[in-house]
Parts: C-alpha cells; sequence; structure tokens
C-alpha cells in the first residue's frame, strides 16, 4: 500500500489523473512544499557540514602556524588521504544511499538495516590495503617528483591518521542510514561536540606534548572517535531508528555483497574521479617552479571550495533521499519534481558562491598564512574558483539524483568524460605549457565543471521516471506481483471511496 498519510495537499495530489499530476505538481503551493522537504533535509546537513569543515579549518590554521613547510606538507597529506582513502570509503558507502532511500519509502525496514552492517563490512575489509598504501607514502610521492621534505611530513600525518580510516568506515554508512530516515539530530551533535573539543585537543598535542604534525593528525582522529561515540550514545538512549535495526549484529553482512557492490562501485568511481581531479592538482602544484608556496596556495583553495560545497552537497544528499524515497513509495512524478526544483536552487546557489568567492579574494588568504606570496596567489585565482561553483553547484544536485535513482554509472562516465576528457588536458596545457601555473589548472577545473553541469541536466531532462520507479521495485525486492496486489488494492479503495461520495450525494 501506498502511504497517505502526508500533508492534505499531498493527499489530494495521490489521487488525482496521471495528466493532471505533471501539471498540478509545478503549482507555486506544491513547489514551496517540496523545498520545504528538501531543506528540512539539507539544512540540518549545512549545519553538520559546516561544523565538520570548522574542524579541518582548525587542522590547517594549526599547520600554517607551524610554518609554510609544515603547511604544505599537512595539504599534500590531507590531499593524499583523499585520493587514497577517505574518496573510496566515501564513493563506496554511497552505495547503499539507492537502496536505504528506496527502502525506507516502500517501508522495507529490515533491508535497511542489513544494508547498514553490509556496507560497514565492506568499507572495514578495504580499508586494509589502503592502510599499507598510507603506510609506503612517502617513497611514493618521492617518485612522483615530490620535494622530499614534504614527502616526509606527508609520511609522518598519514601514519597517525591511521585510526580514522576504521571510525569513517563506520561513520560514512551510520550519516546515511540515518539521513535516509530523516534522523538528523545525532549528526549534527557529535560534529558540535567534536568541532568544540577539536581545537583544545589539537593546542595539547601540538604545543604542549610538542608532537607537531602528529598531534594534528592525531587529533583528527580523536575528532573522529569523539563523533562515533556521540552517534551511537544517541542512539541508544532514542528509539526512533528501531524500525529499520533488528537489535543485533548478524553475520548475514558477509554474505550478498552483490546488491550493494554493484551501486557502491560505480559510486566510488564517481567520487573518486572528482575527488582525484582536485588532489592531482596539489600534486602538479608541487611540480611548479615555486613548490612550497604552490602547494601551500592550492591547499587554501581547496578549503575554500570544501566550504562552498558544504551547500550543493547538502542539497545533494536531499534530493538523492527524496528521490529515492518518492520512487521506492511508487511516486515517480513526485520524484521528478524533486530533482528539477532541486536543480533548480542550485544554480541559485552556485551564483551566491561566486559572489562569497569573489568578494573575499582579497582577504581570504590571510585566514591561513602571513605569506605575502601565498596570499597573492590565493587573490589571483579566487575569481576563476568562484567562477567553478557555477558549474559545480548543479553537477553535484544532479549526481545526487543520480544516486537516490540507482544510476550511479551514468554519473561515474559522466565525470569520467568531464574531468579527465575535457578538464585534465585543459589544466595541463594551460598549467605548464602556457605559464599559467595555479591558474591554469583551475580554468581547466572550470572546463571541466561546465562539462558536468550540461551533461547532468541533458540525462535529468531524458530520464523516464516510470522506469526508474519499477527498477526501485526490482532493487529492493519487490515483486511485479506484489505490485499488482497493491495496485489492485489501491483501486478498490478508490473505488469504494468515489461510491460511499456518491452515496452522500444521493
Amino acid at each position: 500500500m501506498k502511504d497517505h498519510t502526508s500533508t492534505s495537499s499531498l493527499l489530494t495530489y495521490d489521487v488525482l489523473p496521471i495528466s493532471t499530476k505533471a501539471r498540478s505538481i509545478w503549482e507555486p503551493s506544491e513547489v514551496i512544499q517540496e523545498i520545504k522537504q528538501l531543506y528540512a533535509i539539507a539544512l540540518p546537513m549545512i549545519i553538520t557540514g559546516l561544523l565538520m569543515y570548522g574542524k579541518s579549518v582548525i587542522s590547517m590554521l594549526f599547520m600554517g602556524r607551524l610554518g609554510k613547510e609544515i603547511l604544505a606538507g599537512g595539504s599534500l597529506s590531507i590531499g593524499f588521504a583523499n585520493m587514497t582513502g577517505y574518496s573510496i570509503l566515501s564513493g563506496l558507502s554511497m552505495g547503499m544511499e539507492a537502496i536505504s532511500s528506496q527502502a525506507c519509502g516502500a517501508k522495507q525496514w529490515h533491508l535497511m538495516g542489513q544494508t547498514l552492517q553490509r556496507t560497514v563490512a565492506i568499507l572495514i575489509t578495504v580499508s586494509i590495503p589502503i592502510s599499507l598504501v598510507w603506510l609506503r607514502a612517502e617513497p611514493i610521492l618521492i617518485y612522483c617528483g615530490q620535494n622530499p621534505n614534504i614527502a616526509s611530513i606527508t609520511s609522518t600525518y598519514l601514519a597517525y591518521s591511521l585510526p580514522t580510516l576504521l571510525f569513517q568506515s563506520f561513520l560514512n554508512p551510520i550519516k546515511i542510514y540515518l539521513r535516509t530516515q530523516n534522523i538528523t539530530q545525532p549528526l549534527m551533535y557529535s560534529a558540535t561536540l567534536a568541532l568544540i573539543a577539536h581545537a583544545p585537543i589539537n593546542y595539547v598535542l601540538v604545543y604542549r606534548l610538542q608532537l607537531g604534525v602528529k598531534g594534528i593528525a592525531l587529533a583528527a582522529s580523536l575528532a573522529d572517535i569523539n563523533s562515533v561515540l556521540v552517534i551511537f550514545l544517541y542512539l541508544y538512549f532514542h528509539e526512533n531508528h528501531t524500525k529499520s535495526w533488528q537489535g543485533c549484529f548478524s553475520f548475514e553482512c558477509f554474505r550478498d555483497w552483490k546488491p550493494i557492490l554493484t551501486l557502491a562501485i560505480p559510486c566510488c568511481i564517481s567520487v573518486c574521479l572528482e575527488w582525484w581531479w582536485y588532489e592531482l592538482m596539489i600534486v602538479f602544484s608541487g611540480l611548479l617552479s615555486k613548490s612550497e608556496e604552490s602547494v601551500a596556495t592550492m591547499g587554501v583553495l581547496i578549503q575554500t571550495t570544501s566550504l562552498v560545497y558544504i551547500f550543493p552537497s547538502s542539497l545533494s544528499l536531499a534530493v538523492s533521499t527524496r528521490v529515492g524515497k518518492e520512487l521506492g513509495a511508487d511516486r515517480p512524478h513526485r520524484a521528478r519534481a524533486s530533482a528539477y526544483i532541486a536543480l533548480s536552487c542550485a544554480v541559485f546557489k552556485g551564483f551566491i558562491a561566486m559572489m562569497f568567492t569573489t568578494t573575499l579574494r582579497n582577504t581570504w588568504g590571510r585566514a591561513f598564512t602571513n605569506d605575502e606570496v601565498i596570499i597573492s596567489l590565493t587573490a589571483m585565482a579566487m575569481p576563476v574558483v568562484g567562477l567553478c561553483e557555477l558549474g559545480n553547484c548543479p553537477q553535484t544536485t544532479a549526481c545526487g539524483v543520480l544516486r537516490g535513482s540507482a544510476r550511479p554509472s551514468l554519473g561515474a562516465n559522466i565525470n569520467l568524460v568531464s574531468f579527465y576528457g575535457v578538464g585534465l588536458p585543459i589544466a595541463i596545457v594551460m598549467g605548464f605549457f602556457m605559464d599559467m601555473g595555479l591558474l591554469g589548472f583551475w580554468l581547466g577545473l572550470l572546463a571541466a565543471q561546465t562539462t558536468c553541469a550540461i551533461l547532468s541536466s541533458f540525462v535529468l531532462l531524458a530520464t523516464d521516471w516510470r522506469l526508474e520507479a519499477k527498477r526501485a521495485k526490482k532493487l529492493i525486492g519487490i515483486s511485479l506481483e506484489e505490485e499488482e496486489e497493491e495496485e489492485e488494492e489501491e483501486e478498490e479503495e478508490e473505488a469504494a471511496s468515489l461510491l460511499k461520495l456518491n452515496q452522500q450525494e444521493n
């Protein structure tokens, strides 16, 4: 049975003819209601993202105060960790997003708990080879032509960051599991407490215990521990997730990985292709003539994009949940409306982001360092960073729609063409052969983001939402027979309602 427990306007919507549904969803009241539902999810995720960003800014500030060599090594280590570790874990965890949201929409609660456990098991397994790569980071970076001193600092930071792989293997899936049920409070609480404790922990480890860059890495690991503990404590004392959690760990999580991996691997490829492009720019920066200043500047610029990215990313997470739920509940027209409305909001956000980065171009770098060369390079590149957001905001939101409708392979192909078929060649030519340096790299990213936004928008416009609703039923294990029975029951209920209404009129 479909869920008819929503608001009255949506109740009316569900019993309209198909042709009327497609028209009425664009009425102002329906648009406003959809925006409210999107931001009921997106706003807590924005707050959570800003709190998490504050943690990374604190780490960067402590690195900057230790000197530009430490800042360069720290920036490279964060880039290396993102490229070889965090992007993989984040991407694989997104494989559960379509299953979890569509299962929630169809009220297949048991499937949500099983998917969470299987995803955690997959991430922990993948963390083992990632750890081995991190322990060999120094010779890898030197082989790639990086400054030996910077490579040594990077290796040290990564070695002391190994615990974060385990904690991220729990955090990433739990966040998706809760968000797809509209449970966002524990995510905000955990991020808040982790941020409050992060600066004092850094101060003690870096200055009191004189651990330097080791202390900054350990502080990041402790922040993840705090987040995991707070979420677990919240869930222990609250029961709003109990429908989807069977109450205990099951060894079934080590079986039937294929459905998740079928979605997780393309999601991982899509995320990695985009993340790796940013990290490649840090690697490329280390090959320029002023390597320390260039790498440090790129680290500051990527921190800037990370801040701005919180807003389209949160909208992407929200629309992924909304589209998945509506498809799982067999409401394809509302999934379509959610996708289009979210894309419109993303375009607006792109213009706001461009204004933000352009306005702060001369002051932003001073928040991270006192080095005039780094500040000057940052100011030069900031307007181009803003232009990139005009493409990044819509394409990030479109990727969320593709995840929610279980089409991550399309997102992976779009990112491959955009970032590596278009953006990378332009960045190499402008950055190295035309001697434009950092500015050339960002112009390459601008070309990639523009291409990605155009292709993603075209895919959404060509989507057959009825077909996606049928695919959702197959994904979460609802058979055709069950679907037919559900439709028959709905028709019987509707006929009974009409008969009752006619009797009352007579």
